[in-house]
């Protein structure tokens, strides 16, 4: 495994290599970093060149208050290790910077898999008692945010993305409940971030341009917007290949690793024609 950086203005991109093959690029959710991967990488690195990296304000990446596109670090990272194209497959807001890079540079993606992430410029029109969880996390975090009370927030937005809205604090591995709890609040002790620069027009205005195959996946007690959002994804794509993980959140992977490392290599060997 190589672990280095790579300098950009403005940035120091914390990143790191396994395996050979064709290229497999892990962009990690807003609420962990490029450790999300770490049960999967040793199977899947034996069919692939894995690329992991810690986006801007997340891990061991380093950044200053400059103007960011994320999708265009995905680029000069890529460019920076010599892969002309890759498989993508992003989670969360990972999946969303997933998206955008897609769609700006179609050619250089083979395949794509949205874990639980959102489309850029798509806003699903959901009931109120639908999101009525989500409307109260963010009016519970915004006094928290103020008052800088990290751990505060780490506990909010641990009961919500990992537990599950609604969903009881012990449906989960404890250790694992912890493990993205640290990396939640970690995130918010380092308060890096550069100044993000929105994909205009957005991605929904874009899907003609997802011309590789795309796998979408979702876990059935994540939120409803989450997981409105992808279901319109998978149905406004010709060909996308949908998955829901039942009795899980939004970390899925992390909930159900074996299923879905398998999952993962089912779809790229279909698409590589490997059985």
């Amino acid at each position: 495994m190589l672990g280095d950086f790579l300098e950009l203005p403005g940035a120091r991109l914390y990143y790191e290599v396994e395996g050979s093959g064709p290229a497999l690029f892990l962009i990690h959710a807003g609420i962990a970093n490029l450790r999300q991967w770490d049960p999967h990488v040793p199977a899947w690195a034996e069919h692939y060149r894995v690329i992991r990296y810690d986006t801007r304000g997340f891990g061991e990446t380093e950044t200053e208050p400059v103007e960011v596109a994320n999708r265009e670090d995905v680029a000069a990272l890529l460019d920076h290790l010599g892969e002309p194209e890759a498989h993508i497959l992003g989670c969360s807001r990972g999946g969303a910077i997933a998206i955008d890079f897609a769609v700006t540079h179609p050619e250089r993606v083979l395949s794509l898999i949205e874990v639980a992430g959102g489309v850029g410029g798509y806003d699903p029109q959901l009931p109120p008692e639908e999101t009525a969880l989500g409307e109260a996390l963010w009016k519970a975090s915004e006094p928290a945010f103020e008052a800088k009370d990290w751990g505060r927030l780490a506990d909010l937005e641990t009961a919500y993305w990992v537990d599950g809205p609604g969903q009881s604090p012990t449906r989960v591995d404890s250790a694992l409940r912890a493990q993205v709890r640290s990396w939640i609040y970690d995130s918010y002790v380092k308060d890096q971030d550069g100044i993000p620069q929105p994909l205009d027009p957005p991605a929904a205005t874009r899907l003609a341009n997802l011309t590789a195959p795309l796998l979408v996946v979702i876990g059935e007690l994540d939120e409803a917007e989450t997981n409105a959002g992808l279901r319109w994804l998978a149905n406004e794509v010709r060909g996308a290949r949908f998955e829901e993980f039942r009795g899980a959140a939004h970390m899925l992977n992390l909930e159900q690793p074996a299923r879905f490392t398998d999952l993962v290599l089912d779809f790229l060997g279909s698409v590589q024609g490997r059985h």
